[in-house]
């Protein structure tokens, strides 16, 4: 191992601050956002109000899309702070930071403490990484497990042998697991070092002595072990309780929500080319992306050496990439955990061009663009001449904002320009960082708490409370997580995933029982063909959707919704994400 100094410790700890201040820059000043944060915010929050941790509920439903191990950080969070606009992004937080540690160390044990610094920073300033860490969804924390599986597998493969890594590398990919269900690829990793090994390649431990049969299988024992801690219990009290709902949330989570997914029979609507990934690697790993060109010197000198790190390490950067490629359905973010391994296999290629003169040309000139593009921007939108932007923007709930919202893009435009200015070409590196850097913390504290109340229903959620009044109770139909998790009352509904017409038919029966003081809450698309528009409040709009609430006498007498569809069977108006 390198010998790391008290410098290379400082090092790491201005880097971990800095990364507080881009991922956590605005926590606290936003709600959930669609399509992912509120519904698990929602699930976390019915963990903590009900006290059944065990089977996550979408109001009266069970919830069985993913796994519920974000949802309990997220109810272990508010337990911890009391404050759900806290919590809820708690968990993605401590990932991030956990991924930059780990992507430290690898790099600092297998190459040098600079090349483990460089890379770390390199997955900071990654476009997907601070755009995804800075979000409440399961991808952050997936990344963190499967890094973490990764770095311990690597302490027993090149670093060893040490089979307490390996059994830990084991059980954190079964923690993967139970996160969603891709956390199995970190085991991918096993393939690239046994045909390393067996092709006689350096830098590989001498794990596999006769007799160690037994540890290699201890490995699946604790990948196993980790899933049994929720699987367990989970099939346990599904098949006591025996009725048709529990025992269809564990065949769904079981089979449908992950071997189907990943065939593309469920979120197909995803599916893609095998070239779909190649722009992600390029664009959203940007900057990173600026040294693969270069990393080619490093990896072909590693192949003629036959040095078993980079076949590691890229062999499973390579499986991951495929894994991906060959699955029915994508999206961007899948790629994500390849990210810290790539930038770790960069490192050596990162020490080399840091100063290199094309590279602080390249990254000042990126930097340069950035800032007058984003300056273009807003000032094309103040100039009032961008009809098509403040159409949206009125459309978004944003028209009274525009202007204000026009002066934070100028002023995040204006920072890349500043860090330029400080930079030029000598530091053209620090001025892209730099601008990344104040892209983030501004997105934080100032774009997104102003559009907070136009992306979520927050206001829309309190007129509700104010149009029912003290007395009132009112029922969803066609609802979004959002509604219930930020309406300051509680809320009835008759199911998420039920078609629309069963919602209605029985929410209007609901109504006749009591319809002083009843009230249907429902997306205005949803229910027009059924109700008298003259006898309608309307509660607000969000995300581009209207919302009515009506009483009893606005039902149009034996009108029924048209049959097919659920909760959102339209494209455009569907929140869902993989």
């Amino acid at each position: 191992m390198n010998t790391t100094t008290a410098a290379d410790r400082r090092a790491l700890g201005w880097l971990l601050l800095a990364a507080l201040l881009v991922l956590g820059a605005g926590m606290g000043l936003r709600d959930p956002w669609p399509s992912d944060e509120p519904r698990f915010a929602l699930v976390a929050k019915h963990m903590v109000e009900s006290g059944d941790w065990l089977f996550p509920h979408r109001g009266s439903e069970l919830y069985s899309d993913k796994p519920p191990m974000l949802m309990w950080l997220q109810a272990a969070s508010y337990t911890l702070v009391g404050n759900w606009r806290i919590a809820f992004l708690l968990p993605s937080l401590l990932a991030g930071l956990g991924t930059l540690w780990l992507v430290w160390d690898m790099g600092r044990r297998l190459f040098s403490p600079r090349a483990g610094l460089l890379a770390a920073i390199a997955v900071l300033s990654a476009l997907m990484f601070s755009f995804q860490f800075k979000r409440a969804q399961i991808d952050p924390l997936i990344t963190f497990l499967i890094t973490g599986a990764n770095w311990a597998l690597l302490r027993h493969l090149l670093g060893g042998p040490d089979w307490k890594y390996y059994w830990l590398g084991c059980f954190a990919a079964g923690l993967g697991v139970i996160t969603k269900g891709v956390g199995v690829i970190a085991l991918l990793m096993l393939l690239p070092y046994a045909l390393a090994r067996r092709a006689g390649w350096s830098s590989l431990s001498s794990s596999g002595q006769p007799g160690d049969g037994w540890r290699w299988a201890a490995g699946a024992l604790a990948f196993l072990a980790a899933i049994a801690l929720w699987l367990v219990p989970m099939v346990v009290a599904a098949l006591s309780r025996g009725t048709p709902e529990y025992l269809g949330y564990m065949n769904d989570i079981l089979f449908n929500q992950t071997a189907r997914r990943y065939a593309g029979q469920v979120g197909g609507h995803y599916g893609k080319g095998w070239y779909y990934f190649i722009p992600v690697l390029l664009l959203h790993f940007f900057p990173l992306s600026l040294a693969y060109a270069s990393g080619w010197r490093e990896w072909r000198a590693a192949w003629s050496a036959r040095d078993g790190r980079y076949a590691v390490l890229l062999g499973w950067c390579v499986l991951v990439f495929l894994f991906f490629t060959a699955a029915g359905g994508k999206r961007e973010v899948y790629i994500l955990p390849m990210l810290p391994l790539l930038a770790v296999a960069l490192g050596p290629t990162l020490v080399r061009i840091a100063d290199a003169t094309w590279l602080r040309r390249t990254a000042l000139a990126a930097t340069l663009l950035i800032g007058m593009a984003l300056l273009a921007v807003g000032g094309w939108a103040l100039s009032g001449r961008w009809a098509r932007m403040q159409q949206i923007m009125l459309e978004r709930g944003l028209g009274d904002q525009f202007l204000v919202l026009a002066g934070w893009i100028i002023a995040i435009g204006a920072c890349f320009l500043l860090a330029a200015a400080l930079g030029r070409v000598r530091r053209g590196v620090h001025a892209l960082l730099g601008g990344l850097a104040a892209l983030w913390v501004l997105w934080g504290v100032g774009v997104a708490p102003l559009a907070n109340d136009s992306v979520t229903s927050a206001a829309v959620m309190r007129e509700v409370d104010r149009i029912a009044g003290p007395q009132g109770e009112v029922v969803m139909v066609a609802w979004k997580e959002q509604n219930l998790l930020m309406s300051p009352r509680p809320l009835k509904d008759f199911g998420f995933r039920n078609p629309r017409a069963e919602q209605f038919e029985r929410a209007v029966a609901w109504l006749q029982a009591a319809p002083a003081q009843r009230w249907i809450f429902a997306r205005q698309v949803a229910v027009d063909s059924c109700v008298d528009r003259s006898r309608v409040t309307v509660a607000g709009a969000s995300n581009r959707r209207e919302w009515w609430m009506f009483q009893a006498d606005a039902v149009r007498p034996g009108c029924q919704l048209p049959a097919p569809g659920g909760a959102a069977p339209d494209k455009d108006d569907d929140d869902s994400t993989d």
